[in-house]
């Protein structure tokens, strides 16, 4: 096992790396900036991601797009731990279209490898989580897209600081070229009582790597998110405003830990 949690990471990252991509992918299924918690080995887990966008954008960014304002997004993640640094997860986007249509979006594999872990719960953390996701075009310009999530932070008893620069990827005919897409993702939290923390999360979408969009054509959201951690009852709350006129005004989102057994750290 342990040459599993180095060699495939190497074999993605390399093809990460060789890519001149760019990718266009605007559906808001998963909204969480990844810190240290990973899988025990052998232990599955389930979490439910659940958002909306109450007030945001209702024209398509190009023709046959589902725009995000009022839609209902609900997206399972199955993950089992490989080891204590490996571990691999399921998405399967689902959502409610503002029209009350069920829909599924398509499905998204990913693989997190944490190398740097705190030891007795303080300390700094580093790792990398590679998805590859296949959506239909009215979620996804690029149907066919590969993500680059680079994890790093600190965690103590009291605080948590996680940040993401991550590039995307477009793998569909006639969208590679022009280089990767950079966002970025930053979390602070600190804990407040016993079990729950509080503390903001930060989001941006800056366009293609190469030339970075305007300020007010950049999506950057900020979110004033709590974390409950009070078992069986283990959940992150938020509510997010677009601080530019490209982002979505108010979105509210939340992620629920569904117990199957195990205990995720």
């Amino acid at each position: 096992m342990p040459r599993l949690s180095t060699s495939i990471p190497a074999l993605v990252g390399g093809l990460a790396l060789g890519l001149s991509l760019a990718a266009r992918a605007d559906l808001q299924d998963e909204i969480q900036v990844y810190d240290d918690a990973i899988n025990a080995p052998g232990q599955f887990g389930l979490e439910l991601h659940v958002n909306a966008t109450p007030k945001g954008r209702s024209t398509p960014n190009y023709p046959g797009e589902v725009p995000p304002r009022g839609a209902l997004r609900t997206t399972p993640e199955f993950s089992w731990g490989v080891n204590r640094t490996t571990e691999l997860g399921l998405y399967v986007p689902a959502l409610l279209r503002p029209d009350g249509t069920p829909d599924v979006a398509g499905a998204k594999v990913r693989l997190k490898w944490l190398p740097l872990q705190p030891e007795n719960g303080r300390g700094a953390f580093g790792g990398v989580n590679f998805e590859l996701s296949h959506l239909g075009r009215r979620y996804s310009e690029s149907r066919t897209t590969l993500e680059s999530r680079f994890i790093g932070g600190w965690r103590d008893p009291d605080w948590l600081v996680a940040v993401n620069p991550i590039l995307g990827f477009a793998l569909s005919p006639g969208f590679r070229g022009g280089g990767p897409d950079l966002e970025l993702g930053v979390k602070v939290a600190r804990k407040l009582v016993g079990g729950v923390a509080g503390g903001f999360e930060y989001y941006t979408s800056r366009g293609a790597w190469q030339h970075g969009l305007p300020w007010q054509q950049q999506d950057n959201r900020l979110y004033l998110a709590f974390d409950v951690d009070r078992e069986p009852w283990v959940f992150n709350v938020g509510l997010g405003y677009g601080l530019t006129n490209a982002a979505d005004r108010w979105t509210v989102k939340a992620i629920f830990d569904i117990p199957i057994g195990h205990d995720t750290h």
